[in-house]
């Protein structure tokens, strides 16, 4: 099969995966057949399509000169390497991107010998922060684990009451303050019942605002310090949950959130509503931080776990 003619064969997604980002694969792959349309051979006027192609993809700039760079070190090397070859070289590039942001952290997704298990959640709000702590005490309770979410989002009603029916709908517990409470306060309740009840995960939600960094990096420090009052080595996880649909914004996101925090493991949202899931792959790279997971749709388990082999097979299949 030549390089794009997957656009013909591939209409009808198969697979919750590849149907939540067929709008990021129509998105890339045009753009690059476009970029490659009635081409024999990758010369510099190809290599310069491709670069505006990837970067148009929402892939970002430094990653695409990354790959950019190796493609043409490649050709050089080479000396010809025709159209139809830069499908398995981009295959192959990204894939290797994305595994080695993620330098084996994310094979396994929780480390249940750690009890309870202390996942801290941070991210902007309206990136579906809340939701995905939802969906990931809905899979976890259904695997028959003892989940408990704190409600350390104390300045927004709106935050806690979601993350409340969220608990009711999951079948797990929840502790929460009044509003205005100190969310450190909310986070060092919550371990404290965790222990008391034998949880195997706890799940911290904590306000989204990014208009004071200096406060957002006092406020998440006081709050893994105080963590750390209850299970000593607490947080294990500082999830940072991005909006994929927003594209380079999600970048902002992501520097401003490393810059507050030390941030573990990324949640990527919205792929499924959007033709930028490039920033998948240019916002791992760039910060060297694994995915965890990715959301590809609206039920519980479209939070996926992140499998870069099966991410980029959905994207090059």
């Amino acid at each position: 099969m030549g390089l794009f003619n997957w656009l013909k064969k591939n209409d009808s997604p198969q697979g919750d995966l590849e149907a939540g980002l067929q709008k990021t694969k129509r998105s890339i792959f045009e753009k690059l057949s476009y970029a490659v349309a009635g081409k024999s051979v990758v010369d510099e006027d190809v290599l310069d399509s491709i670069e505006e192609a990837l970067i148009a993809s929402d892939i970002g700039i430094e990653t695409t000169q990354n790959i950019i760079e190796k493609l043409e070190a490649r050709v050089a090397r080479d000396k010809y390497l025709n159209p139809d070859e830069i499908n398995t070289y981009l295959y192959e590039e990204i894939e290797q991107l994305l595994d080695k942001a993620a330098d084996g952290r994310n094979h396994a997704p929780y480390d249940f010998s750690k009890k309870p298990y202390v996942i801290m959640v941070v991210g902007v709000n309206g990136v579906g922060k809340t939701t995905t702590i939802g969906k990931i005490a809905s899979q976890l309770h259904a695997q028959g684990k003892k989940v408990i979410l704190g409600a350390a989002d104390t300045f927004r009603a709106a935050a806690v009451e979601q993350l409340e029916v969220w608990a009711e709908r999951s079948g797990v517990d929840i502790v929460r303050q009044e509003m205005g409470s100190d969310p450190a306060s909310v986070a060092y309740d919550t371990l404290k019942s965790a222990v008391a009840k034998e949880a195997d995960v706890v799940i911290i939600d904590t306000a989204g605002r990014l208009h004071n960094k200096i406060n957002l990096m006092n406020e998440l420090t006081k709050i893994k310090n105080v963590m750390a009052k209850v299970v000593p080595d607490a947080p294990h996880e500082v999830l940072l949950v991005i909006d994929g649909s927003t594209g380079q914004n999600a970048f902002v996101q992501a520097r401003e959130f490393t810059r507050a925090t030390d941030v573990t493991a990324l949640a990527v949202t919205k792929l499924d509503g959007s033709a930028k899931g490039g920033v998948v792959i240019g916002i791992s790279d760039q910060f060297k931080i694994p995915i965890k997971f990715i959301g590809v749709g609206e039920k519980i388990d479209d939070l996926k776990i992140f499998d870069c082999h099966e991410f980029v097979e959905s994207l090059f299949k």
